[in-house]
């Protein structure tokens, strides 16, 4: 039956005829009669098939069903020139990221006009930047590589650093000697959860590093469970790696299967903190010992904090550690303890809870760089080692701080400040100035013509969510104006102010992006998160279809113009609000997007967000993921809008067969003619890695998907 409804697409497709043989029918999809029953409820699952991705069906299917979306999206008139106006305006810019500071020297990412892929440079004090690796001229036998996470050693003479291919963030950890930018032969597999970087030693010839246990006699390893901290001596065997601490090896009682842990260490510093992540928690446990004592299994770890302790973040100076804490504090405090003596009842309180959100720490060698935001409007504030009032530090643009790095071998700090509409730069704060970097170029894409607003809305229970909207000067709000809304609404991230230069596509045709910065997200802290947390997650779902009817009351948009965007987590936003309001939206994407929240905990990152989204063998979780899961909200005989769902088949952290089940069962479902796209991007993952050319050509391929099915002039399907 596949084979033969692929077959037959194939032979249509070849003979060019009318538009309404196109439209006929998806690939087919076979349907099974499978259930599961959860409390006393049987709940369908007719595409479990699709769950198994090794399958030579699976892989029919998938490409099957990439074959139909690509004929599509290659059809759409105006895609290509629309295509060539975002590649023009992705190739305007350059791009530095992921800044980190050692010493004197600079390291970061940069994606520069004409280059398809972030390369790693450094750059001393003087200002002389050295290129050290360009990923696509690494050898592989693999496919395309990807920097996934680099660490400097203190010196900077070294350089730690994870690559791994095709999006799979499989990562394998490397050694750069910096000085002349080659390679020592140490290799370590398994090393995929070090974006937090690894704790050096100061004798830059060791370090900690988090690793995964090795791969099963069939090949298969853990993704993000029971893993551990190692030590690494440089040119030893890794097989010779000692276990500090994790699952399996210390303080074993501790340690779950989704713990994750990490060793840092400070130039400054004799001891070293431990940061266990459990699962997706923002809460964390800490456990501090001295640095000559850690030691494998015998290493003297003395607890800090734990879950109940609210702890998010920890910082090391010298002999204090600092802590982040949301405990009576919604919003956060900053805390300091005695390495010598860590009790958290003797901590004191060095930020209080305040207005603000405070988010991360930069310590310096002059005093301690606070990152604080007020509903993603960023501050930053400075507070001096000698026990002056800390002091806030203008800075030249209302935006958002999208990074902090400083060092305490240097004084002052850095950050990268952006908003929606002035592009990003690197600014160096200290007591007395705020300057200019110059590690960053200011984008030549102007957003003069663009205004931007942030807007409250009035959720379905009376709680007001900010809703930031661009558009072009002097918008006629008369409804029929194409619109994006975007949602994520998870982990507590807030979704900041950042400028894209890729948007002025949208804006400049008379588009209105907007963001609706819903429960589930950080923007007012914790409690911001909590409102939208396991039980009552439907908050995130409700509060963006708020914003949408806020878009279409307003006069910003209509139904028949209006398009919803969630990636990851905010597939279950995007996908729950089509769901339960299809009449609101014209189109729908989706991006490695979750849909069905009732499987994901079976997955490799399935235990971790248990945390964040709940379990089935709890009946008050179930009960709760059931009602807003996309894919078994899903309803027979409904008129949904149109819906690309776009995937990586290496996404390691939302499963391919996530949007795959999603797909299928809105093929079979709706009744509206609609098209229902599946996109598989067979070189890429979950987004990490991607590069510029497959960024630009999904985007590409989206918006033009909208303006096809908004009945944008010019956006039609060719015959």
């Amino acid at each position: 039956m596949l084979i033969q409804a692929l077959h037959r697409y194939l032979f249509i497709a070849c003979c060019a005829v009318p538009f309404q043989a196109f439209a006929i029918d998806p690939p087919q999809t076979p349907a099974g009669d499978i259930s599961d029953t959860y409390f006393g409820t049987a709940i369908a699952d007719p595409y479990r098939w699709l769950e198994d991705m090794k399958s030579d069906a699976f892989t029919r299917w998938t490409r099957a069903q990439s074959n139909y979306a690509d004929n599509f999206l290659s059809r759409i008139a105006g895609r290509d020139k629309l295509k060539a106006r975002i590649t023009a305006l992705g190739n305007a810019s350059e791009s530095v990221t992921r800044l980190q500071i050692a010493g004197s020297k600079l390291f970061y990412l940069k994606l520069e006009p004409g280059r398809n892929a972030r390369r790693l440079f450094a750059r001393d004090a003087a200002g002389n930047e050295t290129l050290l690796i360009d990923p696509e001229t690494l050898p592989s036998k693999t496919g395309r590589q990807a920097i996934d996470f680099f660490s400097p050693s203190f010196d900077g003479s070294l350089l730690v650093v994870g690559l791994s291919a095709g999006g799979s963030e499989d990562s394998v950890l490397r050694i750069l000697d910096t000085t002349n930018a080659t390679w020592l032969p140490d290799a370590i597999d398994g090393a995929g959860l070090n974006e937090e970087g690894v704790g050096w030693k100061h004798d830059s010839r060791s370090f900690f590093y988090n690793r995964l246990p090795a791969a099963d006699e069939n090949g298969r390893r853990e993704r993000y469970a029971r893993s551990a901290v190692y030590e690494h001596v440089i040119g030893r065997p890794p097989a010779e790696d000692k276990a500090v601490i994790g699952y399996g090896v210390t303080i074993r009682r501790h340690f779950m299967q989704a713990d994750l842990p990490l060793v840092k260490t400070s130039p400054d510093s004799d001891h070293a903190v431990a940061i266990v992540l459990h699962g997706d928690s923002v809460d964390r446990s800490i456990y501090v010992a001295p640095l000559s004592s850690v030691n494998g299994p015998a290493t003297p770890w003395r607890k800090v904090a734990g879950p109940q302790d609210q702890v998010n973040r920890a910082y090391l100076r010298g002999h204090h550690l600092y802590l982040l804490s949301h405990k009576n504090a919604p919003r956060y405090k900053l805390l300091r303890v005695d390495v010598t003596l860590p009790e958290l009842g003797r901590a004191k309180v060095v930020l209080p809870h305040g207005q603000h959100v405070l988010r991360d720490v930069a310590v310096a060698r002059d005093a301690l760089y606070v990152r604080r935001s007020d509903a993603g409007i960023g501050s930053l504030v400075r507070i001096p080692y000698d026990g002056k009032e800390p002091e806030a530090i203008p800075l030249p643009v209302d935006g958002s701080i999208r990074e902090l790095a400083g060092d305490p071998s240097q004084p002052g700090a850095m950050i990268r400040l952006e908003s929606w509409t002035t592009s990003p730069r690197y600014l160096r704060v200290a007591a007395n100035e705020t300057k200019d970097s110059g590690l960053m170029k200011p984008s030549p894409v102007s957003f003069s013509g663009i205004e931007s607003r942030r807007v409250m809305v009035e959720s379905h229970d009376g709680v007001m969510v900010p809703l930031s909207l661009l558009y072009k000067k002097g918008i006629q709000l008369d409804g029929s104006n194409p619109a994006i809304l975007y949602g994520y609404g998870a982990y507590g991230i807030s979704i900041d102010p950042a400028f894209s230069p890729l948007r002025l596509a949208w804006l400049e045709r008379g588009g209105v992006y907007a963001v609706a910065h819903v429960r589930g997200g950080g923007e007012f802290g914790e409690e911001w998160h909590a409102g939208a947390h396991i039980l009552n997650k439907s908050n995130t779902i409700k509060d963006f279809i708020a914003c949408a009817e806020y878009l279409i009351r307003q006069g910003y948009t209509s139904p028949a113009k209006l398009a919803s965007i969630g990636a990851s987590a905010g597939g279950i936003t995007v996908g729950g609000a089509i769901t339960q309001r299809p009449d609101l939206f014209a189109a729908a994407h989706s991006s490695a997007g979750i849909a069905d929240m009732l499987r994901m905990e079976l997955t490799p990152n399935g235990v971790p967000n248990i945390a964040e989204f709940g379990t089935v063998m709890k009946r008050n979780h179930f009960a709760a993921m059931s009602a807003i899961s996309p894919y078994h909200q899903i309803r027979d005989g409904t008129a949904y809008p149109a819906v690309i769902l776009t995937t990586g088949i290496n996404d390691p952290r939302v499963d391919t067969w996530q949007p795959a089940k999603f797909a299928a069962r809105l093929q079979a479902a709706t009744v509206s003619d609609k098209p229902v796209l599946l996109r598989v991007d067979y070189d890429a993952g979950h987004g990490i890695g991607s590069t510029k050319t497959q960024a630009i050509s999904e985007t590409a391929d989206v918006w033009s998907f909208f303006l096809w099915q908004m009945a944008v002039p010019g956006f039609h399907l060719k015959k």
